[in-house]
């Protein structure tokens, strides 16, 4: 196991994204944040902008130079735009960088689900094959020594999540899965847009990018990985008037009666030795709630059987901005680096919140 300390650069650091890489980071016991930028609050304090982190730091946002960054750091997590990363990643992978990369520019195997998802020609389809997707719950071994990480989406996470223990087993009908997916507005980012900013939101649950969402591309990919056969996800994405959490409800059918216990047994086995995972069955709350995630890394799982229709669902909850965004990247991170995977992580959720 490594103890040296990693000097960590993270490039976007004044959206919800990078305030929890920072939130995380400033006190992780093995790594220290040695440059941080930001093009709009370049030269202003880092908490003008995340308030909640006065007393942890001193650090002010820079303009992005590439001689700083290498001067100053030894792995860098990008919290940028979708397509902003591919300017970034070939050229820190070149200087020796460990990149961590939150957006969706290298999570597809497939550079044809870029045309399709995402409207364009991906420029690096080798660095598409060097890329770790990085949800250690299935990727733990391939993360050692990583040096570039793709760190999933939140929908993407709370789909497969739920449904990966499911689609092991080969206990379906059909492999055609449905995934609703209920997700606060901080997943909408910190710039507000019209109509997915949180007064928009509040008070609201609204269906968004129901002919099919781009998250279903990564949820095909690794649910067909873990199935060993093709699995097709349709996901439904919905606005709901929450600040954090996504919750998926992932449908499929049955071929044959599945004793119910059986089905818990083997989703204990699935996730047996993941730190991150909570298998929720009984008490006051038998199913997954997003409420009792917040601010942790944590995801909850658990699903039902409706015996009269064969159909069962699987459940989770997260915090988009934790298990679904940075929290998952640091603890991918952890992994690469031959640490504890709960390194710097150890954060029990809130409650009330």
């Amino acid at each position: 196991m490594s103890s040296e300390e990693v000097r960590v650069a993270i490039i976007g650091a004044s959206g919800y994204t990078g305030g929890e890489l920072l939130r995380l980071l400033l006190v992780h016991p093995r790594v220290k944040v040695t440059y941080v930028t930001s093009r709009e609050w370049a030269g202003k304090p880092v908490t003008l902008v995340h308030p909640n982190l006065k007393g942890f730091t001193t650090l002010t946002f820079s303009q992005f130079s590439w001689d700083k960054v290498g001067e100053k750091a030894d792995a860098v997590f990008l919290a940028l735009p979708h397509k902003v990363s591919l300017e970034y990643v070939p050229k820190l992978l070149e200087m020796g960088l460990q990149v961590i990369d939150l957006s969706a520019d290298f999570r597809l195997k497939d550079p044809e689900q870029y045309k399709y998802w995402y409207g364009y020609e991906h420029p690096h389809p080798d660095l598409l094959k060097k890329a770790v997707y990085g949800l250690p719950e299935l990727h733990y071994d391939e993360l050692k020594g990583a040096k570039l990480i793709a760190s999933p989406g939140c929908n993407a996470t709370a789909t497969i999540l739920a449904a990966a223990p499911l689609v092991s087993l080969g206990f379906l009908e059909s492999y055609n899965l449905i995934s609703d997916v209920k997700v606060g507005s901080s997943e909408g980012g910190m710039k507000p847009r019209e109509g997915s900013h949180h007064p928009e939101r509040e008070n609201t649950i609204r269906p968004y990018e129901a002919d099919g969402h781009r998250h279903a591309a990564e949820a095909e990919q690794e649910l067909s990985l873990v199935a060993k056969r093709d699995v097709k996800v349709s996901l439904v994405p919905h606005a709901v008037s929450s600040i954090r959490g996504a919750f998926a409800s992932v449908h499929g059918w049955l071929s044959t009666s599945v004793d119910e216990m059986e089905l818990w047994k083997k989703t204990v086995e699935f996730y047996k030795g993941r730190k991150f995972i909570r298998i929720i069955r009984g008490g006051l709350h038998p199913l997954p709630d997003s409420k009792f995630v917040i601010g942790s890394n944590f995801a909850d799982v658990g699903f039902a059987i409706e015996s009269r229709l064969k159909r069962v669902t699987m459940f989770s909850a997260i915090d988009n901005l934790m298990k679904g965004a940075s929290g998952q990247a640091v603890q991918a991170f952890n992994v690469s680096r031959g640490w504890p995977e709960d390194e710097g992580l150890k954060i029990p959720p809130l409650r009330p919140a």
